[in-house]
């Protein structure tokens, strides 16, 4: 069975703009994942509200990507793929970054998998790297975000920048998928189906 780990943040985790609350199992995008991959496929879902990539937050704590991730990895270990979707709350107005330096952040998680001898006979698993979709109109998140819309436009371009440095796989999700217009940074369902879809096919064409 093939077991691919799903690294990221709210909108791996399933938060719903609208309730407020958690995605069914099979709603948020690793569940349609799960669905359409089938038998001989595990899907392993690490999500976290307000994760960030590699950045602590002073308000909110334990919310460093890397930090959670090397033991994640060996928690999980052995791995055939590692997803990674993070960066949106990077975006946040406490961390004053740039669209490049989140990128980057995003290339440390990266190079942390590479490194590690979380695959198989001890290798390395490879990393399907995700850019979030661009942030949208901002409802209760405004001031959280503040600056945040133009910075996301520039996330695509450098995520692939840096995925082609580390020579990792790429998809950029704002080809697929949009923001929510209830906050402006979460997915509605009919998102996480065409992510968890288009996710999919990407892995199909790594693994298969």
């Amino acid at each position: 069975m093939k077991r691919i780990l799903c690294f990221g943040d709210s909108n791996t985790w399933g938060y719903d703009p609208v309730s407020q609350d958690r995605y069914a199992r099979n709603a948020r995008w690793p569940g349609v994942l799960r669905q359409q991959l089938g038998a001989g496929y595990e899907v392993i879902e690490e999500g976290l509200n307000g994760r960030t990539t590699v950045w602590n937050d002073p308000i909110e704590g334990y919310k460093n990507g890397r930090d959670y991730l090397i033991p994640c990895l060996e928690t999980h270990r052995p791995l055939d793929l590692v997803i990674i979707l993070l960066g949106t709350n990077d975006l946040k107005k406490r961390f004053s970054l740039s669209a490049y330096d989140i990128a980057q952040g995003a290339g440390v998680l990266v190079g942390e998998v590479q490194r590690s001898a979380a695959g198989y006979a001890g290798m390395a698993p490879p990393v399907l790297l995700l850019a979030p979709p661009p942030v949208v109109r901002l409802s209760g998140f405004a001031e959280m975000f503040e600056g945040a819309g133009e910075k996301s436009q520039r996330l695509g371009m450098h995520y692939q920048q840096v995925a082609e440095q580390l020579a990792c796989a790429f998809l950029d999700t704002s080809t697929v998928i949009v923001s929510s217009d209830v906050d402006g940074i979460h997915f509605d369902s009919d998102e996480h189906r065409k992510l968890g879809e288009a996710v999919a096919a990407k892995v199909r064409s790594l693994l298969e």
